[in-house]
């Protein structure tokens, strides 16, 4: 299986990457923490918002990024459920290698949640995406935590970061509550 997964990784298509556009002001200072890591805003548009740790300034060269989405024209369990089987089509679609999918139903505890886990190849990079869609003051969001690893050999670099490192990103990208709401980073926003 390890074998089958390094010979995979490297030899799939590059992927059309949506990278937010160009660089917006972020906005005011605004930071989040994951794991033992402080990430702070580094670029914002409409309902993009991207978050790299000290050090990883430059956009172009990051390694690691949680990025938020919001989706303000979703409000309920459905239309999550519908923005994440859009996404996950246009991972497919972008040549993205679709690693693990899974959805926590609906509960007392809150609403139904939704993990996509995907690998983006290119020709010089290699990233990582951990993508949870939730529910958040009643308003849709998605939190993206991705890391990228630079150079064309990447592939075995990658699938050792995977095995060291997956499940415990998805298990903490799972818990996370630490989030900044969309009311606050949508346009108009306090």
């Amino acid at each position: 299986m390890r074998r089958l997964l390094l010979v995979l990784l490297m030899t799939l298509p590059t992927p059309l990457h949506a990278q937010g556009g160009p660089p917006g002001p972020p906005g005011p200072p605004l930071s989040l923490r994951f794991g033992e890591r402080v990430y702070e805003r580094r670029w914002s548009g409409p309902h993009q918002h991207e978050f790299t740790p000290p050090g990883q300034e430059d956009l172009s060269r990051w390694t690691d990024m949680v990025t938020i989405n919001t989706y303000p024209g979703v409000r309920d369990g459905e239309g999550l459920a519908e923005v994440a089987n859009q996404v996950l089509a246009t991972y497919t679609r972008n040549d993205g290698r679709v690693l693990r999918t899974a959805s926590v139903p609906r509960s007392a505890a809150g609403p139904a949640e939704h993990l996509i886990v995907a690998l983006f190849p290119r020709p010089e990079s290699i990233e990582a995406v951990f993508a949870r869609f939730r529910l958040a003051d009643g308003r849709g969001m998605a939190v993206i935590v991705s890391h990228r690893i630079h150079g064309r050999a990447a592939g075995a670099a990658m699938q050792a970061w995977l095995e060291t490192n997956g499940a415990a990103v998805e298990r903490r990208l799972m818990a996370l509550q630490d989030i900044p709401s969309p009311r606050l980073l949508e346009p108009g926003g306090p």
